[in-house]
């Protein structure tokens, strides 16, 4: 299913949208954590600056 939604954001319109895939550790496991979100080229900055 992912290689569909990411064929379908080089086309038309998709390219104003990118995948943005933001690294964490937790404070108490040490554990690495991963969020993905697919975010409007004006709102990069926003995600990554969020919590």
């Amino acid at each position: 299913m992912a290689k569909k939604v990411v064929a379908s954001l080089k086309t038309g319109s998709g390219k104003i949208f990118t995948k943005c895939i933001k690294m964490s550790k937790s404070d108490k496991t040490g554990a690495y954590q991963f969020k993905e979100e697919i975010v409007h080229n004006d709102h990069i900055k926003d995600f990554f600056r969020k919590n």
